[in-house]
């Protein structure tokens, strides 16, 4: 019963993650009264320090053989207490920046007055706040959100609602199900069982090679819940705590690039409602964990494009960089292209002379030739230059631009500063991923894994033409609809004309494993489901957005540009280096999150530009435009409610429910025939009173059953060896070294593992295997 109350004690540790990230909000919120959305920046400081700090701690309690619960226990209180002081030190310092500033008011009434006697100028306001006090002045979060909501309009007060109420949903979803997810039960899973189980992070021998080449990143936070509770019933909240992020992080690059609130609620509203997010959001898949450290990166490179970045923003690159990295590489193309925007304007800024500073204290500046002449001035809801109703955003006051021709020996050193700052992200980077790199290394001798893994999902031919029919593909599957004959009719011009240029459209080199193109992909799947309504409405939006960002965001059309067109590198970055595969969908991921404020920021100017619109054809052109605008988001809204409701393998109503499935059900919803299975086969082991259980099984075979059905009463883990290994230097166990062996898959191969004499029993997909003695 010991591990039983461990876990149970455990269990209030599942705040403390929660509670450190608002702390650190307090802590790490910016300080200069020009900062876009600054409740949401520190929130991103915030979860990317939380996040390096979950990682580090597996790594440094891995490295030291105690990945247990007291050790983790430990950790986060000793976390919990150093956010407590620094934001208490921040609240102190905020207190004392508020009486500094009441007690030099009236000195500076004074001497205003008396400057205006002599000038013949108006004297300030007697209450009017001294430099750098705007943010401890400001009104609390509460109170903006209320006073948003007070003088929003009814259509934001709709798309506020919808996104709010999807989110509550997907919690209760989250919170309900049990994992079910195929590659879950394959491998994310698995390995965290096998950390518990060992106590560190040593690959272990497997026939899954998958659960210990893929990065880690998602699993090292599921293994801090794992040790918490004892159990898998929160593993859920891993996504949907990323969801919330993705949101938060892409409405906030919506304002950085010049949009009103309107414009970041229709961002979150889009992303909210596109199928995919709705479904992860309840997952333990780990693409969008990937897609919410690569928004954190996206909004602080953002920063960078009109002041000089400070450490903590250097720092906070480098940590989301690596907390990509770590969680999955696909990601990387698009952080990659967006710390090469983000160095380019710090270099411009450096050679005009733009004075740097600390975080939230340095003074903002217009890139030269970049784009707009003031930062935007959408604010948290409510908060000072939030646009009204397809209200134009901007800041009171535009920063002065940096002074032309002010190179020399100080705009040297600014160059040489940004080429540290950018070397300090790459290290941060490394300390981050560098730990499970260096063991994937010494193990295959290769960064990226042995040859099966490099082979299976990057493309191996990069002609032209290969590319192209990859995208043509990617795309097909991306935008697929419940039109069969339209996607008939797509499929097979894509590959006529791969024919026509010299390319098999079905060439493994362009094409993962023995799958073939094309596949339905419209059905709303956490794996496979396609995002035609938010693709295309990204699609136009990052067009406008590259060819006429005037007319999108006039304030910020250069930065627009600029991020439009990093976007759509990394889009073809993605199609010229991953293989077409039919659950490719989830894998774009992170781009559909980067793209959809553009479609946030297009969909805002055309509602505006036809409120503004006076002459009768042109105003009857843009109502027809923004009439199929406000179709096409009634179409996505009930795209989100569906994929809620009818989503699989976790939905809310119909065969599967949440309600009326019971937990083992769950489990196996992709393949409910193996239910029972499993637990047949479980129980003749378990009545067999055998401790040390041998598996058997192929590369997509499920595994996490076992650690399920196998444990002991008291929780413990089973002790589980692969009598298989695709590992070189990890031989797998002695057959004859086990008390009982279960297998899945593939009988004869079982069988040829079974010593002379035992029992072999199977049921279908599940057999088990025991000694004579048994």
């Amino acid at each position: 019963m010991f591990t039983s109350a461990m876990s149970a004690a455990g269990y209030p540790l599942v705040l403390a993650p929660v509670a450190a990230i608002g702390l650190l909000t307090v802590a790490l919120r910016p300080v200069t009264t020009g900062t876009v959305a600054p409740l949401r920046l520190a929130l991103v400081r915030a979860a990317l320090v939380t996040g390096a700090f979950a990682v580090l701690t597996v790594e440094v309690l891995g490295a030291l053989r105690l990945l247990t619960l007291p050790a983790f226990a430990v950790a986060w209180l000793l976390f919990l207490a150093a956010s407590a002081a620094v934001a208490s030190r921040r609240r102190r310092r905020d207190a004392a920046r508020r009486a500094a500033g009441a007690v030099a008011a009236p000195r500076r009434a004074l001497v205003g007055a008396a400057a205006g006697r002599a000038t013949g100028t108006p004297a300030p306001a007697p209450d009017a706040d001294p430099p750098g006090a705007g943010a401890a002045r400001r009104p609390r979060w509460s109170a903006r959100l209320a006073d948003a909501w007070r003088t929003a309009g009814r259509s934001e007060r709709l798309l506020a609602g919808t996104v709010g109420g999807l989110l509550l949903v997907e919690l209760l979803i989250a919170v309900l199900a049990e994992p079910n997810n195929f590659d879950s039960q394959t491998y994310h899973l698995p390995k965290v069982e096998h950390w518990v189980a060992q106590g560190h992070l040593d690959f272990w021998p497997t026939a899954i090679h998958r659960q210990v080449t893929i990065p880690p990143g998602a699993e090292y936070l599921l293994l801090h819940l794992r040790l918490f509770t004892g159990g898998d019933a929160l593993h859920h909240l891993v996504q949907w705590a990323a969801g919330v992020g993705v949101l938060l992080a892409a409405t906030r690059i919506a304002a950085q690039l010049g949009g009103s609130r309107r414009a970041q609620l229709l961002t979150a509203f889009v992303l909210a409602t596109t199928p995919m997010v709705a479904l992860q959001a309840t997952s333990t898949q780990t693409d969008l964990v990937c897609a919410a450290w690569v928004a954190c990166a996206a909004t602080l490179a953002l920063d960078g494009l009109r002041r000089r970045t400070g450490i903590g923003t250097m720092l906070g690159l480098g940590a989301a960089t690596g907390l990509t990295a770590v969680t999955k590489t696909n990601g990387l193309m698009a952080v990659g292209p967006l710390l090469v925007l983000w160095g380019l304007a710090q270099l411009r800024l450096a050679r005009a002379g733009a004075a740097p500073g600390t975080d939230g204290s340095t003074a903002d500046g217009s890139v030269p030739g970049v784009g707009g002449s003031a930062p935007v001035g959408s604010r948290e809801p409510g908060g000072p230059g939030a646009g009204r109703a397809g209200g134009a955003a901007g800041p009171p006051d535009a920063p002065a631009s940096p002074p032309k021709g002010s190179g020399g020996p100080r705009a040297r050193v600014q160059v040489a500063r940004t080429v540290t700052g950018s070397v300090l992200i790459l290290l941060v980077a490394a300390v981050v991923v560098g730990p499970f790199l260096a063991r994937v290394t010494a193990e295959f001798g290769h960064p990226l894994g042995p040859p099966r893994l490099r082979e299976s999902v990057p493309m191996e031919r990069h002609d032209p033409p290969s590319v192209l029919v990859n995208a043509l593909r990617i795309a097909h599957t991306a935008f697929d609809t419940p039109l069969a004959p339209v996607r008939r009719a797509g499929a097979a011009a894509i590959v006529a004309g791969a024919d026509l240029i010299g390319v098999d459209a079905q060439d493994r080199a362009i094409t993962f494993g023995r799958e073939r193109f094309p596949v339905p992909s419209w059905y709303p799947d956490e794996d496979r489901v396609a995002f035609p309504l938010a693709g295309a409405l990204a699609l136009i939006g990052a067009g406008f957005a590259l060819t006429r960002p005037g007319r999108v965001s006039p304030a910020q059309a250069g930065p627009l540009r600029a991020y439009a067109a990093v976007v759509v590198v990394a889009v073809l970055l993605h199609t010229a280096m991953v293989k077409w595969q039919p659950w490719g969908n989830r894998l774009l991921l992170y781009a559909l999150t980067l793209a959809v404020p553009l479609a946030g920021l297009w969909l805002d100017a055309l509602f505006r530009r036809r409120a503004a619109a006076r002459d009768g054809q042109a105003a009857g052109r843009r109502s027809v435009a923004a009439g199929l605008a406000v179709t096409v988001l009634a179409t996505c809204a009930l795209a989100g409610v569906l994929a809620v409701s009818y989503g699989f393998p976790r939905r809310l109503v119909g065969a599967g429910s949440v309600f009326t499935t019971s937990d083992w059900e769950t489990r196996f919803l992709r393949r409910p025939q193996w239910a029972e299975e499993f637990r047949w086969a479980a129980d003749a082991v378990r009545a067999a009173d055998a401790r040390r259980i041998g598996l058997v099984q192929q590369n997509d075979n499920w595994e996490y059953p076992w650690w399920l059905l196998l444990r002991d009463p008291d929780g413990r883990p089973p002790e589980l060896v692969a009598l298989q290994s695709v590992l070189p230097d990890r031989p797998p166990a002695d057959p004859a070294t086990v008390d009982a062996i279960v297998c899945t898959g593939d009988r004869p191969a079982c069988q040829r593992l079974v010593p002379t004499g035992w029992r072999v029993e199977f049921r279908g997909h599940v057999g088990y295997a025991l000694p004579p003695a048994r």
